[in-house]
C-alpha cells in the first residue's frame, strides 16, 4: 500500500468534524440573539498586511485581463472595515484565512477565523461579549467561565521581574541570558520581549481560569489605539485572549487615524525592507475608508483553536480535516 493511501483520511474524527459544525452553529445563533450581521468579504486582496512578523500567500490572478499578483487574506479586517465605513452597523464573519510557513502544534497555514466588529463599544464591554460566546462554546467542558484582565506588563512583572515598556536593550538581553535563552537578536528589543513573553509568560497563562492580556506594548499596536495606563506608561490599547498557554483571540480599540495607520504601513514596509522581505502594497481603499468609520472594537478569534480547548486536543491536526502537509 502506497504511502498516499495510508494519508488519505482526515487527521481528525468524526466527533471533530461534528463539534465544529456544533459550534459554528452556536457562533451564528449567538450573534443573531445579538442583531450582529454575518458578512462575508473577498479572500483575496491586491494589497495584503504590512506586519513584518506575518507572510502572506501571493497568488497570481488575471483582472480584466491584466496578470496581478494578489494575496490570500491574512485576516478580513481590511475588507470588512470598508463595510464598517459604508454604515452596516455591527458585524461578523466566518472564513478562511492563511498565513504561509506557519506550521506546527498550534498552527497550520490555512485557518479558520472568527472575526467581528462593534461599533460603539468599549474594549471593556467586548471582553464581556467575548465571555458570553466562551460560556456557550465552552459550557459543555467548563461550565461556567468568569476571565480575569492582567496588563501585559504585570505578567511579565511577576514572571520575569521586568518592567517590558521601561526595560532597556542591555536589561532585555541580561534578562535572557539569565533564564537560558542565549540567543542573538542583535539591536531588535522587540524581538528579546517576544522571545522572553512567548517562552516564560505565554506558557504560563489561562490555567485557573480565562485570562484577557491587556495594554501591551506602544510598539505592539498594530491597528490599535494607543492610551495612557494607570501608571502613566503609554500602552497600546488591545487584548489577547489565553486559555490554558493558547492564544485564542486578538482585539483592538480600532485606530480610524488614517494618517497615523498610514505612517504605521510605511515603517513596517521600511523594516520588512531591512529584513529583506517582501514590501507590501498598502490599501489605500481602507485608508480612505477609515475617516468614515465611527470609533469601534474589533477582534479575531481562532475557531480552531477554540475546537482544540472545547474537545481538550493537544494538537491542531485533530480539529482539523486536513493540514497543509496533507491537503
Amino acid at each position: 500500500m502506497s504511502q498516499l493511501n495510508l494519508q488519505y483520511q482526515p487527521t481528525c474524527d468524526i466527533q471533530a468534524i461534528r463539534a465544529r459544525a456544533k459550534m459554528y452553529s452556536q457562533i451564528r445563533q449567538f450573534f443573531d440573539e445579538r442583531e450582529v450581521l454575518e458578512v462575508e468579504t473577498p479572500i483575496l486582496s491586491q494589497a495584503g498586511v504590512t506586519d513584518v512578523y506575518l507572510s502572506s500567500v501571493q497568488a497570481q490572478r488575471h483582472v480584466n485581463g491584466k496578470k496581478q499578483t494578489h494575496y490570500l487574506q491574512t485576516s478580513p479586517e481590511f475588507a470588512m472595515k470598508r463595510l464598517l465605513a459604508s454604515g452596516v452597523g455591527s458585524i461578523y464573519q466566518i472564513c478562511k484565512v492563511f498565513r504561509d510557513d506557519e506550521h506546527g502544534r498550534k498552527h497550520n497555514s490555512e485557518f479558520t477565523m472568527l472575526e467581528w466588529y462593534r461599533p460603539n463599544m468599549s474594549l471593556k464591554e467586548l471582553m464581556f461579549e467575548v465571555t458570553d460566546l466562551l460560556n456557550v462554546t465552552l459550557k459543555q467542558r467548563f461550565g461556567e467561565v468568569r476571565p480575569t484582565i492582567l496588563s501585559y506588563k504585570h505578567a511579565f512583572m511577576d514572571r520575569l521581574d521586568l518592567n517590558p515598556l521601561q526595560a532597556s536593550l542591555k536589561e532585555l538581553k541580561d534578562c535572557c541570558n539569565r533564564v537560558g535563552l542565549n540567543l542573538d537578536l542583535g539591536d531588535d528589543r522587540l524581538g528579546y520581549i517576544d522571545l522572553l513573553f512567548s517562552h516564560f509568560v505565554e506558557p504560563s497563562l489561562g490555567f485557573d481560569t480565562p485570562v484577557f492580556l491587556a495594554d501591551f506594548p506602544p510598539e505592539l499596536a498594530s491597528l490599535a489605539k494607543t492610551k495612557v495606563d494607570e501608571d502613566g506608561e503609554l500602552v497600546a490599547a488591545r487584548f489577547e485572549l489565553y486559555i490554558e498557554g493558547l492564544e485564542l483571540a486578538n482585539a483592538y480599540d480600532e485606530l480610524i487615524d488614517a494618517d497615523v495607520l498610514r505612517s504605521r504601513f510605511v515603517a513596517d514596509n521600511e523594516e520588512r525592507a531591512r529584513l529583506g522581505l517582501h514590501v507590501m502594497p498598502i490599501d489605500e481603499y481602507l485608508l480612505a475608508a477609515l475617516p468614515n468609520m465611527s470609533e469601534c472594537s474589533g477582534i479575531a478569534l481562532g475557531v480552531d483553536r477554540l475546537l482544540m480547548v472545547a474537545t481538550e486536543q493537544m494538537k491542531l491536526e485533530k480539529v482539523i480535516t486536513f493540514p497543509a502537509d496533507v491537503s
